[in-house]
């Protein structure tokens, strides 16, 4: 008789049992960039009464220029979401900003400028100039989307190009002279509230299409696993294109509300908005390996940006280091990405 059996009156002990292991109820990961948010939030108001004896919450002023700053980083942010989640990336949407500005402004000028670009082209309806601006950014995304598509060229390298090839344009279309003496119809999209409307409008509908339509399975499929997509049927070529032509109409929407904020349009426009959205898509929580990430994430980022460039300033710190510390923000976005993909992977 074993010990086991003396110590159980003679009967063999029942074989051990592992107990499920209690699983951790995880938060939602825009919970999570909320709460990181607000944590920023308070340090900074902290802070402010620390350093410099004022409040930085209470100056709705400051809070409202920093929702419209960031609403056109926005704009740009929720197209390359879409791109990022396929497993791409878009660096050329500064520069289609810029495009766009200049192509958008020469025909929003006004009948009695002297120097117009296009004396005759002087005066026109508003929609106009909004038309031929978003259909340059279309133009750019189609270009972005059939390289990366049908030519196999890794989106970082296409979209590089398209990158000095916009930027190029933009400085060729008049030869790097600022486009000035905008109609007040064209001003008035950039005014006000209207960036942020605009940009609240445009997370909205693409959040729905994510979502709940066919367009965001597709996207979220050949993320994940783009071979799978291909053999459940789906024309990832077609897909791929399609993507990324958004992503540049963003980009052509995110230069009309910048030439418009401005009354003017600057080949100089747009410089390094790329990387802020990117920096908002990646802080929002979206996978840069693809077939992860929301829209509602990539709203909280790009307020998490802003909320961080303003408190900066706020808090009179030198751009440089301003500059410094997003970088390292963006750089422990990505880490804690990689951790969940392997935490994942293990699971």
């Amino acid at each position: 008789m074993t010990l086991d059996e003396a110590t159980h009156g003679g009967v063999p002990p029942a074989p051990a049992v592992d107990k499920p292991a209690r699983r951790r109820r995880k938060l939602p990961t825009e919970i999570s960039i909320l709460l990181v948010l607000v944590g920023i939030a308070l340090i900074f108001e902290l802070l402010g009464w620390i350093l410099i004896g004022q409040s930085f919450l209470g100056n709705q002023q400051r809070l409202i220029v920093m929702i419209l700053q960031v609403s056109v980083i926005g704009i740009i942010a929720v197209g390359v979401t879409q791109a990022i989640i396929t497993g791409g990336i878009d660096l050329s949407s500064g520069s289609v900003v810029a495009l766009t500005a200049m192509v958008a402004a020469s025909l929003a000028q006004n009948p009695d400028f002297a120097r117009a670009v296009y004396p005759s082209l002087t005066g026109l309806p508003v929609i106009v100039p909004v038309a031929a601006g978003l259909l340059v950014g279309l133009a750019a995304g189609v270009v972005n989307g059939a390289l990366i598509a049908y030519t196999g060229i890794p989106p970082f390298i296409a979209t590089l190009g398209m990158m000095v090839a916009a930027r190029g344009a933009a400085k060729w279309y008049t030869g790097g002279q600022p486009v000035s003496m905008l109609s007040d119809s064209y001003a008035a999209i950039g005014a006000g509230a209207t960036p942020v409307l605009i940009f609240l409008a445009v997370a909205a509908v693409f959040h729905i299409a994510l979502r709940y339509t066919r367009y965001g399975k597709f996207t979220y499929a050949i993320g994940a696993n783009r071979q799978a997509a291909v053999v459940s049927g789906i024309n990832v070529n077609r897909h791929l294109v399609v993507v990324y032509a958004i992503a540049g109409t963003l980009a052509g929407l995110a230069g009309i509300v910048t030439s418009a904020r401005a009354v003017s349009g600057q080949a100089g426009m747009g410089v390094s908005y790329e990387l802020d959205a990117i920096a908002a898509v990646v802080i929002g929580g979206t996978s840069l390996v693809g077939g992860v990430g929301r829209i509602t994430g990539t709203v909280i980022g790009v307020v998490i940006l802003g909320v961080m460039t303003s408190g900066f300033t706020f808090l009179r710190i030198d751009a440089y280091y301003q500059e410094i510390v997003k970088g390292a923000v963006i750089v422990a976005a990505v880490v804690v990405d990689q951790y969940r993909q392997r935490k994942r992977a293990r699971a």
